[in-house]
């Protein structure tokens, strides 16, 4: 018997100094089984990094043809196209054809560095792809952080991140492996 997805309700405040967007978004996240913790913090952050009025969550791990996160255009148009972990150069090609923008976040310690290692040579003509990668300290803070109910507050200011849940709090400093032309 196949196992459901977790419903997370999540109040998420967006305070980003460096774009200028000020905003609350009310969101209702469904955990696959498979996914952890971490992912699921990670997944949230990226929302935050990239919030908009028209930033949605996709089915994410349930299908393979959408990234995790994406912005549409008025006229359906992929504006942003936002992927975590570790996608192959193929997915990355596929991606960078169909969206204006390409966010990959990978994370995981070592097996980040190694994949990025081994593909960044290969991203290089993708000029719309930018990679920012998550230290396994600060992934693993943040999975500290899930709850079913949470009630998170999200301030960036130049390039820095923190990260709030009632009294604890988890600074997250992203780094820039690749940026977009």
């Amino acid at each position: 018997m196949a196992q459901n997805a977790t419903i997370y309700k999540i109040e998420l405040s967006i305070s980003d100094m460096d774009r200028h967007y000020y905003e609350t978004h009310k969101l209702t996240v469904a955990r696959h089984p498979s996914e952890t913790d971490e992912r699921l913090m990670v997944r949230i952050l990226a929302f935050a990094l990239n919030a908009h009025e028209h930033l949605e969550m996709t089915k994410g791990l349930s299908t393979d043809n959408e990234p995790d996160i994406w912005q549409k255009s008025l006229s359906g148009e992929i504006d942003v196209w936002v992927a975590l972990g570790l996608p192959s150069e193929k997915v990355m090609r596929q991606s960078s054809s169909k969206a204006a923008k390409v966010i990959v976040y990978p994370y995981g310690g070592r097996v980040a560095d190694m994949w990025w290692d081994k593909i960044k040579n290969s991203t290089t003509r993708f000029e719309n792809l930018q990679i920012i990668n998550f230290t396994e300290a600060d992934t693993a803070a943040l999975a500290q952080l899930a709850n079913r109910a949470m009630k998170l507050q999200v301030n960036i200011q130049d390039g820095d991140v923190m990260v709030s849940v009632d009294e604890a709090v988890v600074y997250v400093t992203p780094d820039i492996w690749k940026s977009a032309a």
